[in-house]
């Protein structure tokens, strides 16, 4: 299990949750088992989010996550 923190505007669609736990072993399955888990997020998590593991953004959805590391969600961030 992964516990991934959530920004503001998600926790309304995960009862308040300000962090949820989840299996995964990379972060495609974890925004995949976030959106099983909360069928609300799916409509935000497929515009795109941004992941943070432990400090660093993360842009692959094959990147690992294990127990243990700081997972955020964050609103997608763009350059420009």
């Amino acid at each position: 299990m992964v516990t991934v923190h959530l920004w503001s505007g998600l926790r309304r669609l995960t009862d308040g949750a300000e962090t949820v736990e989840v299996e995964a072993n990379t972060v495609g399955a974890m925004l995949d088992a976030l959106a099983q888990a909360h069928p609300g997020v799916k409509p935000v998590l497929d515009a795109g989010v941004s992941v943070v593991i432990d400090g660093q953004m993360v842009p692959s959805r094959h990147a690992p996550v294990a127990p243990g590391q700081e997972i955020y969600l964050m609103q997608r961030l763009k350059g420009g």
